[in-house]
């Protein structure tokens, strides 16, 4: 198919926007994101673009998004008023929750509060036991007294989660059609529809941020879609998944818990694509932003994915013994480590008279100091610019001026507060930021048990060639890869990622009394709900891929494992070669086998796949608007064993095949990358910059 496919994601400081032509052609453009409306940078960016290129609105066949809205509307507290209609009893489950918090010793932690205030948890008869009978019938009169007062009590949504519900949700579903009639225009959430799963707390805290931030999704997703119309582009616009794939915006709307972790999984999916093309299976994946750095490892092709995910917290490590400061979700999730470290990263000093770096960042509105919106505090852009990683005038290809004397100013006070000179503090602070961004890099690997040495990094991110060549030092990496617009990547990663529908029923049967005829009857039927789905999203027989997985655990164990299900119908030996790849795999995560523990399924899985007839990953990668900036030279500062050196300043098209040492700055418009002395880099056949290690001399280990 001809035509232009556009890839728009957001960040906390920035809005990334690409085009990408069938043939490899990228044009993209950076702009500031707008917090108040963040559909609104989209618009101003997209008609931006398009007057720079010529390109015409209706060229444009496909629209992907990645999105933090539904994220940021958890961390703000700006979901709207909720109601929670559960089984009699259970009324405070959301605040029992986990007995877990992540910092043991930490007196002063307190769980966030409930996204349902308690006058707003209600309670009905009903009871169905855990083999699915019912044990005590729904009381319909109950549920129509609770939804007159949903009424008069002003909510914007409802959630509904009874005891049991994942085994039989007849009960949430009779509760939920009562709703609907009497509640007209008030989204219903039913957790037996949305996660049918064990484990009430979870699929109750689920359903309630779903139904939490449902309608802010919609009219987000409503008010894209006209904005996008008003340009002209009447292309479907799908939003990227957690777990990597896309879905269709409409039943993301209503589903948004599947689109909680939608940005960070883009760069993931086009960083795990570009490595199979290149024929590189393994490799540790970096992306640094404004607000926040994240790190995911890439292991023979594949990236890994956890059943649920936590939102609402402190930005998480990625591990799941460090889980309890925000709101479980019961969604696949790319298993991403994420850090308070971007280069909008406040720095301050602590009680100890000491410098730290984040969590808090200056976003996009203020921004950081050098961006002269009316930002105070210093943060890890202010101080690159004062080290000379950054161009001293200008970023994004000059559409955005810096202050120069202002961060200079700022760092200074800082400084001086701490007896230290302002190229110290500038440093120290790009140091310190890279110290948070190893717990990420290290989580994802030694933690793990694997080397990183042994993984090349993949770095992209508007600030992530600026900070990668000291990463890898210390991790004891010897190559990186730089993407073409890297500072775009995750709105490229868009681009490659599958049309996808997960199916999923509760089947909670141990290996050892299963019904084989039973277990196969339900995967069919997941099988043919998934391949429904995908079909009515437009895509023929032969372009639609179907796979089947199931999350499995010994008896008695809280923690399941999803593995794929190849071959079906399952027979008793294929069952006991899943069994024996689930102790394989127990094995690999948690270091142990049980060969006496009997094993059982906890659910059943299918996906259903859209293969595109537009290849999703193009041959090469060429960048079509014009490059910037001209060959020069200016002063940066790599330290004490280095200091000040006169460094050459490139674009990424004065790269050739031939490695050039560092130290030299790679500029363009919508990154820059950092060449520290004893690295040398170079281009490959794919305008990806490769950046190597010359020689591991133990100076430059320090």
């Amino acid at each position: 198919m001809s035509g232009y496919r556009l890839g728009v994601d957001i960040g906390g400081t920035f809005t990334d926007i690409v085009l990408l032509s069938a043939d490899g052609a990228l044009y993209n453009k950076k702009i500031l994101s707008t917090p108040d409306d963040y559909s609104r940078a989209i618009e101003d960016g997209v008609r931006a673009l398009l007057d720079a290129t010529g390109i015409r609105a209706g060229d444009i066949h496909e629209v992907a998004h990645g999105t933090t809205v539904a994220t940021n509307a958890i961390i703000e507290r700006k979901g709207v008023r909720v109601a929670l209609i559960t089984t009699e009893g259970f009324r405070d489950i959301l605040e029992i929750a986990r007995f877990r918090a992540p910092r043991l010793y930490d007196v002063s932690f307190r769980k966030p509060e409930a996204l349902v205030e308690r006058r707003l948890r209600f309670t009905v008869p009903e009871r169905i036991t855990a083999a699915g009978e019912v044990d005590l019938p729904l009381d319909e009169d109950a549920v129509a007294r609770v939804a007159e007062r949903c009424a008069a009590s002003d909510v914007s949504a409802v959630a509904v989660c009874f005891i049991n519900a994942y085994v039989d949700g007849q009960h949430e579903e009779a509760a939920a059609a009562i709703l609907r009639d009497k509640l007209p225009g008030i989204p219903v959430t039913v957790s037996s529809e949305l996660v049918p799963q064990i484990q009430e707390y979870e699929r109750t805290s689920t359903a309630v941020v779903n139904a939490y931030i449902r309608p802010v999704i919609e009219r987000y997703a409503e008010r894209l879609e006209t904005r996008l119309a008003e340009i002209g582009i009447t292309a479907p616009v799908n939003i990227m998944q957690s777990n990597g794939g896309v879905l269709p915006a409409k039943i993301a709307a209503r589903k948004p818990i599947f689109v909680i972790e939608s940005g960070p999984a883009a760069g993931v999916v086009g960083a795990q694509r570009l490595g199979a093309k290149l024929g590189i299976d393994d490799c540790i994946v970096f992306d640094m932003g404004g607000t926040t750095a994240k790190a995911t490892i890439i292991a023979d092709g594949t990236f890994a994915m956890a059943p649920e995910t936590e939102v609402g917290g402190d930005a998480a490590l990625g591990h799941r013994m460090t889980q309890g400061g925000g709101y479980i979700v019961q969604a696949p999730t790319i298993d991403i480590a994420e850090v308070g470290a971007g280069g909008g990263s406040i720095a301050w000093i602590d009680s100890g008279g000491g410098i730290q770096v984040g969590p808090r960042s200056a976003g996009a509105d203020p921004g950081p100091v050098c961006y002269g919106q009316g930002g105070q505090d210093a943060t890890v852009t202010d101080a690159n610019l004062l080290l000379g990683y950054l161009n001293p005038s200008a970023l994004v290809g000059g559409e955005l001026s810096l202050d120069r004397g202002g961060a200079e100013r700022t760092i200074a006070a800082l400084g001086e507060a701490i007896g230290q000179t302002t190229t110290d503090t500038a440093y120290g602070i790009h140091l310190i930021a890279n110290a948070r961004m190893m717990r990420a890099l290290s989580s994802v690997s030694s933690e793990r048990g694997l080397d990183p040495a042994h993984f090349p990094l993949m770095a992209f991110g508007g600030n992530g060639g600026v900070h990668v060549c000291n990463l890898a030092e210390a991790l004891g990496a010897t190559t990186v890869l730089v993407p073409p617009a890297a500072g775009l990547f995750s709105a490229l990663g868009l681009l490659f990622a599958d049309t996808e529908h997960q199916c999923i029923r509760a089947y909670y049967q141990p290996f050892d009394a299963l019904d084989l005829d039973a277990c196969n009857a339900t995967f069919l039927a997941l099988r043919d709900e998934a391949d429904h789905l995908v079909a009515a999203d437009g895509y023929a027989p032969d372009a639609r891929r179907l796979a089947c997985s199931a999350e499995l655990k010994y008896v008695g164990q809280n923690t399941a494992l999803a593995l794929p299900v190849p071959d079906l119908p399952l027979t008793s030996d294929r069952l006991a070669a899943l069994a024996e790849s689930f102790a394989v795999a127990h094995e690999a995560t948690f270091g142990y086998r049980s060969d006496q523990e009997q094993v059982q399924f906890v659910s059943l899985k299918a996906v259903g796949q859209g293969l595109s007839d537009t290849p999703r990953l193009p041959d090469r990668i060429t960048l079509s608007l014009d490059a910037l900036p001209t060959a020069s030279t200016r002063s940066a500062y790599y330290g004490p064993d280095h200091g000040w050196l006169d460094t050459p300043v490139l674009p990424r098209t004065a790269l050739g095949g031939d490695p050039q040492a560092g130290p030299l700055i790679v500029e363009e418009y919508d990154c820059t990358t950092v060449v520290r002395p004893g690295w040398q880099a170079s281009l490959d056949s794919w305008n990806n910059i490769v950046v190597e290690r010359m020689h591991q001399d133990s100076e430059l280990q320090k």
